[in-house]
């Protein structure tokens, strides 16, 4: 599954893709990220670090600067999403996540092209913003970090009749993006600092890698 999803990490035959990660201030995006750089992409992709914002949310009022837990791993050890790199940071020190995030990924790949982007949920829900933005970019691969509760890993996902993300728990929007997306869509489980991976996508389930 980590090959297919990184074609050939030697560079041979490679072509260029456009790489979609989920991006939040929480240890589940950074896992994901962590994850993109060390086993998915290739300084020939693109990768997009996307953030859905919620205006409604109490969240929302500390979501723009945050400081983010580092990455670890062997492959990423230098980077750190807490604030010590050369990331836009306010007067009082507090660092722009996706900034930071953004100078992670030029530190591990500096001739990868990296954009962020930010879109307000609007009223619509999030699962269908990721969706539609990753057809208008023309994404290949999109990667999403999940924290699944007990009872989501027991019961599995359920997908509601008609499609709809309505009564969806955020919790779930990874699994209906695996369900839902075009494109190969993968949830990562980050276990620890070297405890690797659990990787879910629509045919490999509870797939684990080492980190």
């Amino acid at each position: 599954m980590a090959q297919g999803m990184a074609s050939n990490r030697n560079g041979h035959e490679h072509s260029s893709r456009k790489v979609l990660v989920v991006a939040d201030p929480t240890r589940e995006s950074a896992g994901a990220l962590q994850y993109a750089l060390s086993h998915a992409v290739l300084e020939q992709d693109e990768l997009i670090l996307l953030h859905v914002e919620n205006p409604t949310s109490w969240r929302n009022t500390i979501s723009t600067f945050l400081k983010m837990p580092s990455l670890g791993s062997s492959t990423t050890a230098s980077l750190d999403l807490g604030g010590g790199g050369a990331a836009a940071a306010d007067g009082e020190g507090m660092v722009d996540f996706l900034e930071e995030m953004k100078h992670a990924c030029r530190t591990s790949q500096p001739k990868m092209k990296v954009r962020t982007v930010r879109v307000e949920m609007d009223g619509r829900d999030r699962a269908s913003i990721i969706l539609s933005l990753s057809k208008t970019y023309g994404v290949e691969v999109i990667i999403i970090g999940q924290k699944r509760s007990i009872s989501s890993a027991l019961l599995g996902y359920k997908r509601p009749a008609g499609g709809s993300m309505k009564g969806i728990k955020a919790i779930d929007t990874a699994e209906y993006l695996i369900q839902n997306s075009s494109c190969t869509c993968v949830s990562v489980q980050r276990k620890g600092q070297n405890g690797g991976y659990v990787l879910n996508s629509k045919t490999h389930r509870n797939f684990w890698l080492l980190a």
